[in-house]
C-alpha cells in the first residue's frame, strides 16, 4: 500500500513502524511542517501501566526508548505546606524532543521517509495514497474540515493552564496545590531528564481571572508562577517554550474514518493531561490500527472498519476517566478546604477506578489516614 501520514508524533510515527516491518513492500511517507528538531512543550510521562502495554505488543522499542527514561516509584501531593508521598504509582518520562528524535531514527533505519518541513493542507495532496492517516494533533485541519463526516465534538473546558519547564529535578512525579489570594494554583511536575522537569500550572478560570493574567505579560505570567511556588523550585527557573495560557478541549469523534481517511491520537480524541496518558493511547492507537490491516490485509474499509469496533471499548474507558479527573481539578479551590489527607484520597479516588480496597493496596498509609477521619469506611471497604 501507499500510505500517507500526516503528522510525525509518536501515533503516526509508531504506525509507520509497524506496517513497515510487518511488510516491507509498503510505501510509507510521513508529513511533518515542523523542523527536525523542533518541538513544543517539555516532557512526557508514562504510567508504569502503559509502559507494560509497549512491552506487550513491541520488547523491541521497549528496549529501544526505556532506557533513556527518568523512572520513580510513587508520586506526591503537596497540599500548602503538608507534603504526602503515595506508593504504589510507578511512572516514567522522557523528553519530548528525545523522544521524537529517537523515534525518528527507528522509523528510518525502516526506511520510511519523514518530510520535514512540508506542509499538507488539503487531501488532494496525497490522492495518490491508498491510506490517508490523520495524525496530526488536536487542532487536526483534516478532522477540523470533516467535522460532520467524523461527528466531532469539541467541549472547552474552563480551566486555564500553561506548559512549562524547569531546571529542578524533582524526585517523582508530584502535584502541588498551593492557596494565593487569587484562589488555588496548581503544578502537575516531574523531572524528565536528569537536569530537567515539566512544570505545568494549572488554575480555575475565576482564579486566572483574579490574578490578573488576562493583562499580564508571558515574562510577568512566569514570574507570577515562580513567585507562587517559590519554596518548590528552591530557587530554580521556570522556562518557556512557545508557552501561553490555553483552555482543554475535550475532543471526541463518532466515526473515526471516512473513505480511505482515518483519524489517529489526539486528531481522534483527546485525554486530558492529568492521567498521563496522551502518548499512551496514540501509541495504542497504532497498534490497534496495525492490528486491524494484519487481520484484514489490505482491504482497507473492512480494516477501518475493524479498528474503531476493537479499539473504541477500551479507549472510551480512558477517555471517560479522563474526563471525571479533569473536572475533579476544576473544583480544586473548594476542595483545597479538605484535611490534607482526605484531599489527597480524594485525588487517588477521583475517576472511580480506584477504590478503598485498592488504595489500601497500594499505600496502605493513605488508606489508615484516610480511615482514621472516615471510620465508617473500615467496615465496607
Amino acid at each position: 500500500m501507499r500510505i500517507a501520514i500526516i503528522g510525525a508524533g509518536p501515533a503516526g510515527l509508531y504506525f509507520a513502524a509497524l506496517m513497515k516491518k510487518h511488510d516491507p513492500s509498503h510505501d510509507i511517507v510521513l508529513y511533518e511542517r515542523s523542523p527536525r528538531h523542533a518541538t513544543w512543550g517539555f516532557g512526557v510521562v508514562f504510567s508504569d501501566r502503559a509502559l507494560e502495554f509497549l512491552r506487550a505488543d513491541d520488547e523491541d522499542l521497549y528496549q529501544y526508548l526505556t532506557p533513556h527514561m527518568e523512572t520513580w516509584p510513587n508520586l506526591t501531593i503537596v497540599h500548602n505546606d503538608t507534603r504526602i508521598p503515595i506508593t504504589g504509582n510507578g511512572f516514567a518520562a522522557i523528553g519530548r524532543l528525545d523522544l521524537l528524535t529517537r523515534l525518528y531514527a527507528y522509523v528510518e533505519k525502516l526506511g520510511i521517509r519523514i518530510e520535514f518541513e512540508t506542509e499538507v493542507t488539503t487531501l488532494d495532496q496525497v490522492k495518490d495514497a491508498d491510506l490517508v492517516v490523520g495524525a496530526n494533533g488536536a487542532f487536526s485541519w483534516i478532522r477540523s474540515e470533516n467535522e460532520a463526516k467524523f461527528g466531532t465534538t469539541i467541549d472547552w473546558r474552563p480551566n486555564k493552564f500553561i506548559w512549562y519547564g524547569t531546571s529542578k529535578p524533582f524526585d517523582s512525579l508530584s502535584l502541588t496545590f498551593r492557596d494565593t489570594p487569587a484562589g488555588v494554583f496548581c503544578a502537575h511536575h516531574y523531572r524528565y531528564s536528569p537536569d530537567m522537569s515539566t512544570f505545568l500550572v494549572e488554575v480555575e478560570e475565576a482564579t486566572w481571572q483574579r490574578a490578573g493574567f488576562d493583562h499580564l505579560s508571558p515574562e510577568d505570567t512566569l514570574r507570577h508562577c515562580e513567585q507562587v511556588f517559590a519554596q518548590d523550585l528552591d530557587g530554580h527557573p521556570i522556562l518557556s517554550n512557545n508557552s501561553y495560557w490555553r483552555q482543554f478541549p475535550a475532543i471526541w469523534n463518532e466515526r473515526w474514518s471516512f473513505d480511505n481517511v482515518v483519524l489517529m491520537g489526539d486528531a481522534l480524541r483527546t485525554a486530558h493531561f492529568s492521567i498521563g496518558s496522551g502518548t499512551r493511547l496514540a501509541m495504542e492507537d497504532a497498534v490497534a490500527l496495525f492490528k486491524a490491516f494484519k487481520e484484514q490485509g489490505n482491504d482497507i474499509p473492512a480494516a477501518l472498519a475493524l479498528y474503531q469496533e476493537k479499539r473504541l471499548p477500551p479507549m472510551k474507558k480512558i477517555w471517560d476517566a479522563a474526563n471525571v479527573s479533569l473536572r475533579w481539578y476544576e473544583t480544586m479551590d473548594e476542595r483545597m478546604k479538605q484535611d490534607p489527607y482526605e484531599f489527597a484520597y480524594s485525588y487517588m479516588t477521583r475517576t472511580g477506578r480506584v477504590d478503598h480496597a485498592e488504595v489500601r493496596r497500594r499505600d496502605p498509609s493513605l488508606a489508615a489516614a484516610y480511615e482514621r477521619l472516615h471510620p465508617e469506611v473500615v467496615g465496607a471497604a
